[in-house]
């Protein structure tokens, strides 16, 4: 039986951003109680990360929105409550990590929180200790935590969370830049603070895959911000996976590509959610790679891309030892590798974002490492993991406009192009909105929309979908596939093997700043052990299909 008090009383509440015409979300009503783990989904824009800035306090106390309804965390009024009293009770783990973190040392950041709470030095020590520990990151307490990759900063975030005690947590796309065995640490770590009955979680998370073994329930927001579905989180995706594909939110792989065979006139039930169902339901005769896509050709053409011996320090610190590379014209090449392994960075270098040392790198012949800025941009799309980190305008129309006015456009074929960008990433309604108020994933739209209004011949985006939901993500790799048809070459980095495996036509793999492997994705993904040795893991659909079909006695084809 649940307890009487919940820790967190939500009541018809409705946020309106500042500029914004209309509240998301709109009316949400829901109570959360130990012991529960909750996935708030939704798609793009829906209003989850500004829900989850209500729980804490920080709407309306802090940030430029207006709230009706009411709020109430273990038992306080978030309205008139200081959002220092608010964190004993909600801990909270933003979308961008680098928001909340503000001391010098790995340590530091994490004790910091516990010392405002005027704890015993005993007690902040082992609370910060544990949490390290339990993230990975003890080995590197003295570090400063600018020298921690996205994703070791989005654990640092994660363990500072942990540190605090209180009873609720909120976690917006908590793994959205972490490699597999990150994952799996974070969610053995969360799993510890809800497995006493005591405390709660509420997840915003795109990477159901790895959060369906977790969560307990669903709160589904529809595009207008009202809560659309409530319950068990297995009841409510094999109820409405119809419903839920329409509104673009994402699903787990597994059910997708139940839905994919059905369409295709192969019955699955019932409809699975994780990979061993999907292996279990498949019908005697189905082989097992009739439920994997199939990946993207490779591309066969010049080498648009060149690196030899690129070698790249931060400070004293090498981070990318003599990177030998060539990228065809034409590919769709994905750059993975376990956090800290130098992937950002060597797609910084090769789109000269930060200049590489002259002469160890050619983009289109010419150098970034001495290119003039106006030549290389003419040359090199970047879309940046962050994508704040490239807004400059006042509005979303004005971002888009900017590159075009660079380069002296016609007034009217600004309009003309910027008006189709708007179409095209679903942001028309947003045209005079500041870059900055935008959801998560409007931001990541928008940025690429940036970087793709000028037509360069090179498009380099580092975590492409992160924060949209599955309709958009969908839209944007259709989209960089049309761009490759057109002959753009395209590189990204990702976490998402399943992405690469259906998308990509080559594959570079890093470990420790080295190329460990590359080549045409089809090949790569025919032995596991290139991925298992750089520390990562083909995605779960791929392997367990795969022990599927040996199972079975037939060729697994994935």
């Amino acid at each position: 039986m649940r307890p009487s008090a919940p820790l967190l009383r939500v009541r018809e509440v409705s946020l309106t951003h500042a500029d914004a015409a209309d509240p998301s979300p709109r009316e949400a009503t829901f109570d959360i109680h130990p012991g529960e783990v909750v996935l708030l989904l939704g798609p793009s824009g829906s209003g989850k990360s500004t829900l989850t800035l209500a729980l804490n306090g920080l709407i309306p106390h802090a940030l430029p929105a207006t709230m009706t309804g009411t709020v109430e965390a273990g038992g306080l009024d978030t309205a008139v409550t200081s959002t220092a009293a608010l964190s004993t009770r909600v801990a909270m783990v933003f979308q961008d990590p680098d928001a909340q973190i503000v001391t010098g040392t790995v340590y530091d950041e994490v004790a910091f929180g516990p010392e405002n709470l005027l704890l015993p030095l005993a007690e902040v020590q082992a609370r910060t200790q544990d949490a390290l520990r339990r993230v990975g990151l003890w080995d590197r307490r003295d570090e400063n935590p600018d020298r921690l990759s996205g994703g070791g900063r989005q654990r640092l975030a994660i363990a500072c969370a942990l540190a605090m005690g209180s009873p609720l947590m909120v976690l917006d796309e908590p793994t959205a830049n972490l490699d597999p065995r990150g994952i799996d640490d974070v969610y053995a770590a969360l799993a510890d603070v809800v497995a006493a009955g005591d405390r709660a979680i509420l997840l915003v998370e795109h990477n159901l895959d790895a959060a369906m073994g977790f969560v307990t329930r669903t709160i589904v927001l529809d595009r207008e911000g009202r809560i659309a579905f409530d319950g068990p989180v297995a009841e409510i995706i094999r109820a409405h996976a119809d419903a839920l594909v329409a509104m673009g939110v994402w699903l787990p792989a597994a059910t997708l590509t139940a839905l994919r065979l059905r369409g295709d006139g192969i019955a699955v039930e019932p409809l699975p959610l994780t990979p061993a169902e999907l292996a279990a339901a498949l019908p005697a005769g189905v082989a097992p790679s009739a439920a994997v896509a199939a990946p993207a050709p490779a591309a066969e053409g010049e080498n648009l891309i060149r690196a030899r011996g690129l070698t790249v320090r931060r400070g004293r610190t090498e981070i990318l030892h003599g990177i030998d590379l060539d990228l065809q014209a034409g590919s769709l090449t994905a750059i993975v590798g376990a956090n800290g392994a130098g992937k950002t960075t060597l797609i910084h270098a090769l789109a000269g974002v930060v200049p590489p040392p002259r002469g160890q790198v050619s983009v289109d012949g010419i150098d970034p490492g001495a290119a003039a800025p106006r030549d290389l941009a003419a040359r090199v799309g970047f879309v940046f993991q962050n994508p704040e980190h490239q807004f400059i305008a006042h509005t979303v129309f004005d971002e888009l406009a900017h590159g075009l006015r660079l380069r002296r456009a016609a007034d009217a074929e600004i309009t003309e192009r910027v008006e189709a960008m708007l179409s095209r990433f679903g942001l028309e309604h947003k045209a005079g909105v500041h870059p900055f108020l935008l959801s998560g994933g409007e931001k990541r739209r928008l940025s690429v929309g940036t970087a793709l209004i000028t037509r360069p011949r090179v498009l380099v985006l580092d975590e492409p979908t992160f924060g949209q939901d599955r309709a958009r993500a969908a839209e944007l790799l259709d989209l960089l596939q049309s761009l490759r048809d057109e002959g753009t070459t395209i590189v990204i980095v990702t976490h998402d093997l399943q992405l690469v495996a259906d998308h990509s036509t080559h594959t570079v793999v890093l470990a420790e700043g080295r190329v460990h492997a590359s080549g045409p994705t089809a090949e790569l993904f025919r032995d596991e052990s290139v991925f298992t040795d750089a520390g990562l893991r083909l995605p779960a659909l791929q392997r367990v299909l795969a022990a599927h079909g040996r199972a079975a006695g037939r060729s697994p084809e994935a």
